[in-house]
């Protein structure tokens, strides 16, 4: 009769490699060493005003993303209209860009930072609930408003915002 080891053995070895290959090649006797790769996109961090919207920047700091926060969708409850800024449109930081509206409220979106809007999102005239679903999402399906080009003075315009965890603990408050 076998013995339980070496009856599991082969068990073993199979769910060990499907798991880790450097702790399959232990099980055969190997000691390779193993060269992990990563792939993965530079971090890129949104950025918050103290209006509930969001900026993400490209990695070249030229173009960008702009929508409402989560907090801010929840907030409102269902959106039930959506106005999209019109293209290409220039704005401050501060200035208003379109207005959402939905069963509780009406409130302005405002441009976070210096910038030139150059596309919108036209699924939220279509389905304004798109941005309770996911307003910062940035996919083709997801809530983002605008998306934009930035100037020299939208990039030093970051400087004032909020980081995530600082956004978060400003919620919170």
């Amino acid at each position: 009769m076998a013995s339980i080891v070496r009856t599991l053995r082969p068990v073993a070895f199979r769910l060990t490699a499907r798991s880790s290959p450097a702790a399959a090649r232990s099980w055969r006797g190997a000691s390779a060493s193993v060269r992990a790769f990563s792939v993965s996109r530079a971090v890129q961090e949104k950025k918050y005003t103290k209006d509930h919207e969001w900026v993400e920047l490209s990695d070249d700091k030229k173009t960008g993303t702009i929508g409402i926060s989560e907090y801010a969708a929840h907030a409102l409850g269902d959106v039930v209209y959506v106005e999209l800024p019109t293209i290409p449109m220039e704005v401050a930081a501060g200035d208003s860009i379109g207005a959402v509206e939905s069963v509780k409220s009406a409130s302005d979106i405002n441009s976070p930072v210096s910038c030139t809007i150059t596309a919108v999102n036209d699924l939220l005239e279509e389905k304004p609930g798109t941005i309770n679903k996911g307003p910062e999402d940035e996919s083709s399906a997801g809530g983002w408003v605008a998306k934009i080009e930035v100037s020299e003075v939208g990039v030093k315009d970051l400087e004032g915002l909020m980081s995530a965890a600082e956004y978060r603990e400003f919620t919170e408050e």
